[in-house]
Order: C-alpha cells, then structure tokens, then sequence
C-alpha cells in the first residue's frame, strides 16, 4: 500500500517518511508531490506501531470483569485518542494499519477486528506505580487543593509530571513577537506601563497567585483584545512586545497530543494518563467568570508553579506556559515567570465598536 507524510499528522511518523526521500502522487489522499511510503518495501513504521499497539488486548482475551464500555475498535481507538492521522475515516486507519503491520495482523487478526481494551486501566497496582495521580481521581485532586492542603499535596506524581512537561518543550528565538491588551483611555496606556503589575496591584490569575508576578501574552493583538473583555465603545491599548533573549516554555496546548511514537516514551504510561492530561489541558482552557472564586484558579497556578520550580544545573528550566485563549478560538497565550524577559516596544490604540454575543439556554 503506498501512504504519503499528508496521511498522517504525528511529526514522528512524518519525519520517518521524508527520511525515506520517495517523491511522487499518492493514491489514497490524491496529494501531489508529496514523499511517499509504500508498505511493502519498507517496515519502519511497523516497528514503531508494534509499541502502540502491543498496549492492547482483544476483548476476547480480556478478563470478564473488564467494563465494556471502556472498549472499542482499534481503528477508532487510532483516530480518537490519539493524533496520528490526518482527516481519515475509519475505514482508511483500518487499512492503512492493517498493510503497516501486515504481519501482526496476520497472526492476530483479532487485535484489528475485535473491540479492545487497555488492561492496566483498572489495575491498581500498576495505577499506583504510573498514574500522574496515583489511584485519585482529577476531582479529589482539585477538592484537596481547594480544601485541604494548598502547597504540598501528595495527590500527583511530580516526576512523572516532569517528565510529559519534556516532551511538550517549545522553544522562542530573541527578537519573537507577542501582544498585551489592558483597557485605556483614548490616550493610550504608555509604553512603560503596559508591562506586567507590580506586586502590590497582582491579582488571582490563571498561572499566578495573588501577589506573584506573571506577564501574560497573547499570539496576536486580536486574542488579547479578546482576552481583555473589552466593553462596546471602550478603548483598547494594545502594547507590542519583544522577546529579549531565548527562552524555552511548556506548551500545555500540547499536553493530550504528545506523539506515542517519541523515543523514551512509554506508550502505556502516556495511555493511561491520557484522561489526567485531558484535564488539564481542559483546566488550562477553562472559562472564568467574574463571579467565579479565585479558587476556581487553583489548579492551573499549582500546575504552573510546578513547572517554575523545575531546575537543571541550578537555573530555571522554563520560562512560561503557553495555552490555548478561551476566548478568541484558535489564538494562545503566553505566561511568562519573569515579566523582564520581553520589552514593550511600541503600542497602538483601538476602540471596540461592536460585540457579537452567541447565547444559548441552559
């Protein structure tokens, strides 16, 4: 079966088919020019989907008491959970999968065909040893750090926490571009001021406790003005800013969307903390309201703690956080540790004429 880098979305598995130097027209997506795959000359891609897939069992094989709703077929375990393909149905992953690993479907046909399950899911023991929270559950995490003990809960599995941050490392050049919003007069907000508050005026946010700086930045000046909440009729400075030296940051846009095929990586730990990761890539994008309690902050500011207090031959291994703006889709901000890191150099004005509102009932 010949398969092009266009079939696929993993940077793993594109890279592996660019290595192969094959140029030409691929006959499953219809791209052109593109560095083609073919299944029957090449086994790199097999070896590397033995890994993934060796961490599933047929549910004939599984035991009675395996729940099955936490079962479905491997050609939409693929494309649901994990980010490999490009647009694909499900019966193209089936037949790409099934020519990649030709030989293991020959032997174990059921693994493709049948249902299948992840068996260390509901075993404790191995919870216990690889779970980024143990045997607890997202919610028992949040409710001890709201309730019970802010600083130094014993609910998550730094070092395996550590460890996904590594692979989701996104590195900045001097001289990269960021934008801040802060609602003004139509004067304008100077280029000194637009800077993060001092600590006497920092508030609750989403990576920062009250009275700990944090300079916040978004992709474009359109997501911080999003971001801002701006009223009809306000005025807007938007204050462009600058990066002053490299730096690296933990892309927590990333955190559920880590390649199972990156070397190091132990698919079966990755799988099973696949729903603590969701959770906080969902707390990271998670909406708060004006009436919503700074301790709705809680969990994204330990988080973001955790990855300010890691170090490597004594200095700071990141700079910041980057997630994805609840408020302007497809945009993302920056957190940034140290405010002094980017300069202001310039600002512009805008006023908000209009405001679409989206509403629905609930």
């Amino acid at each position: 079966m010949i398969i092009c880098e266009k079939c696929f979305c993993d940077t793993e598995i594109i890279s592996v088919i660019k290595n192969k130097s094959v140029i030409g027209d691929c006959p499953l997506c219809k791209s052109k020019n593109v560095y083609l795959y073919d299944t029957e000359k090449f086994d790199d891609l097999s070896m590397m989907f033995d890994d993934l897939l060796s961490i599933y069992t047929p549910v004939s094989l599984l035991p009675q008491s395996f729940p099955k709703a936490d079962t479905r077929l491997l050609k939409s375990e693929l494309i649901y959970n994990w980010n490999i393909f490009n647009k694909k149905t499900e019966a193209d992953v089936y037949n790409i999968i099934t020519a990649i690993c030709k030989e293991k479907y020959e032997y174990n046909a059921e693994l493709f065909d049948q249902p299948v399950g992840i068996q260390e899911l509901y075993d404790s023991d191995y919870l216990s040893k690889h779970s980024l929270l143990t045997t607890n559950s997202w919610e028992d995490f949040v409710e001890a750090l709201k309730t019970r003990n802010r600083f130094h809960t014993h609910y998550v599995d730094l070092d395996l926490l550590e460890r996904f941050c590594s692979y989701i490392r996104k590195p900045y050049k001097t001289g990269e571009v960021f934008y801040r919003c802060r609602i003004s007069t139509e004067v304008g907000i100077p280029v000194t001021e637009m800077g993060a508050p001092p600590i006497d005026k920092t508030t609750d946010g989403r990576a920062n406790a009250r009275g700990i700086r944090c300079l916040y930045l978004g992709d474009t000046a359109e997501t911080t003005i999003y971001e801002t909440r701006a009223g009809a009729y306000d005025y807007v400075t938007v204050g462009k800013f600058q990066l002053k030296k490299d730096i690296i940051v933990v892309d927590l846009k990333k955190i559920n969307q880590i390649s199972p095929f990156i070397e190091g990586l132990d698919c079966l730990e990755y799988a099973i903390n696949k729903e603590h990761l969701n959770k906080i890539n969902d707390e990271m994008g998670k909406i708060m309201r004006r009436s919503d309690s700074p301790l709705d902050y809680v969990p994204t500011q330990y988080i973001t703690d955790f990855v300010k207090s890691i170090i490597h031959d004594g200095n700071p291994e990141y700079a910041g956080i980057e997630y994805k703006s609840v408020m302007h889709n497809g945009g993302y901000n920056l957190a940034l540790f140290d405010p002094d890191l980017f300069e202001c150099i310039e600002t512009e004005v805008y006023a908000i004429e209009t405001i679409d509102y989206k509403k629905h009932i609930v």
